[in-house]
Order: structure tokens, then sequence, then C-alpha cells
């Protein structure tokens, strides 16, 4: 009968130790969802933007570009400004914040890009490419 007062006891120990450690990591991930995001996560979103504000400053067709009136231009500047200082402000950022801030000038600068854009008008190049795409699908 003392055996089996003890085993029932440390069936009962095991099941208490099972429910708090899954009431720990239950609780953990409760917390890490409500938390601010990390510094590496804020980098890879800085990255992200960094390299997306890169990849628009690069023309599909220079020529487009080459027609750019005076708005156009200063855009294209102002972007190629941020895409600059967001470079270097990544190279030295360590923080959540500063990563923060490198998302943001990289961010304006897309704004930018918006701009000359919509100053440079339809790409004719887009167009017919878009038919050309649509003709091989066909």
């Amino acid at each position: 009968m003392g055996s089996m007062g003890s085993t029932g006891f440390m069936i009962m120990l095991s099941v208490l130790l099972i429910v708090g450690a899954v009431v720990g990591v239950v609780a953990q991930r409760r917390a890490q969802r409500s938390r601010r995001p990390s510094d590496l996560d804020a980098e890879a979103e800085a990255n992200h933007w960094l390299v997306r504000l890169g990849g628009g400053l690069v023309p599909p067709d220079v020529r487009a570009w080459a027609r750019a009136d005076e708005t156009a231009g200063q855009a294209l500047t102002s972007a190629a400004q941020c895409h600059r200082a967001a470079r270097a402000q990544l190279a030295q950022a360590r923080t959540a914040a500063e990563y923060a801030e490198v998302t943001r000038v990289a961010k304006e600068g897309l704004d930018h890009l918006r701009t000359a854009r919509a100053a440079l008008g339809p790409d004719p190049e887009y167009g017919k490419a878009r038919l050309a795409l649509a003709d091989s699908i066909s």
C-alpha cells in the first residue's frame, strides 16, 4: 500500500510539472508577441526598405529617366540622397530606434521615387512588355 501511495504521488507530481511547463511556454509566447521588435527584426526591416529603395533607383529603361523634367529630376535626386543617407545610417545603427530611423529615411526616398515616376508618366516600354507577355500566354 505504501508503494501505491508513492506511485500516485509521483504521477501527480509529474502531471503538475508538465502542466506548469505548458503554462510557462504559453505565457512566454504571449509576452514575446506583445513586446517591441528586437534589434534584429528592426535591422531586417531597415534592410528590406533600403534594398527596395535601391532597386527603385535602377531604371528599367534609362531613356525614360533621361527625359525627366525638373520635377522628376529633383525627386530622383532626393531619392538618391535618401538612399545614401539611409545606407550610412544603417552602417552605424545598433539599436531598434536607429534602425527605425533608417526605415523612415528609406520610405521617404520611396515617396520621392513615386513623385518622380508620376512626373515621368507611364512608361511606353512597360506597356509593350505587358502586351508581349499577354501574347505569349495566349
